[in-house]
């Protein structure tokens, strides 16, 4: 049986969509199967993938609230390794109609249950918020990764994270675990990029990936033509640190001082 992989965080705007998208492709470039599950009603990651969200028939709403077969839905993006479960505006009402639901906590899960084992991936982008989707990302996953943004602020209100995180695992889903925590958005001009880094790393010490993802214009750019950094510019600083965490989450080795070298590259992207 894959992994699955919530990508959450309450806050917005800490590159969870870049994330899964890119982390998803970069997997799939290493032959793993991987399965993106776009689990947020502003369907970011459905767009950003080039799928036309308003020509769709059925979403992840229709699997989630009508029991519908997540088989449906599932579409191939860039790469055959590479599949996307869209998101629709139609998930926007889903925290509401699940309130009267039978195993609202279970809803996604009990619908993944003939797919996981054919996936070696399975990445759920979450909604920025900690209601009944996210809670039905973490019931589900195996493990949560966290992106926090190289910003002021970064960590207030991770406490509340880590409080829900607990609780599902404590009444939910006993086998979840922390996949690790992932710096975004570094812009190493900046004293202030080394002040959080070096923050995140004091609290949650080890669970803090080596990889740093910078601020780059080509991966803001990317979404916009609906592809992955690696197809839009693989050559590029946010193609390279995104290989860089696929390897991280495979347990293969990352180059050494690649930190250093992504640094030189930086000012010249950025």
């Amino acid at each position: 049986m894959g992994k699955i992989i919530a990508i959450c965080n309450q806050k917005g705007g800490v590159g969870k969509t870049t994330t899964a998208i890119n982390l998803g492709y970069a997997l799939a470039q290493k032959s793993k199967s991987v399965l993106l599950i776009d689990f947020d009603p502003q369907a970011n990651a459905t767009s950003g993938l080039g799928v036309d969200k308003a020509g769709l028939e059925k979403s992840i709403y229709d699997i989630l609230i009508n029991g519908a077969n997540i088989s449906e839905i599932i579409k191939n993006v860039h790469i055959s390794e590479f599949t996307i479960a869209p998101s629709s505006i139609n998930l926007t009402g889903a925290e509401i109609e699940l309130i009267s639901l039978l195993n609202r906590e279970y809803r996604l899960k009990n619908a993944l249950k003939d797919m996981k084992e054919q996936y070696d991936f399975i990445l759920i982008d979450s909604p920025p918020s900690l209601g009944l989707l996210t809670i039905n990302a973490l019931t589900t996953a195996t493990s949560v990764l966290i992106p926090i943004q190289c910003e002021y602020y970064a960590l207030e209100g991770l406490s509340q994270l880590l409080n829900t995180i607990n609780l599902v695992k404590d009444n939910l889903n006993p086998e979840l675990q922390i996949e690790g925590v992932l710096l975004t958005m570094a812009d190493y001009r900046t004293n202030l990029t080394s002040e959080v880094i070096n923050e995140a790393r004091q609290f949650f010490k080890e669970k803090v990936f080596k990889t740093i993802i910078p601020r780059s214009i080509r991966l803001s750019e990317a979404p916009g033509f609906g592809k992955p950094i690696h197809v839009y510019d693989k050559h590029s600083i946010g193609a390279k640190t995104y290989s860089s965490l696929a390897s991280e989450i495979l347990g293969e080795p990352i180059e050494e001082g690649g930190a250093q070298e992504w640094k030189k590259e930086f000012s010249a992207e950025a």
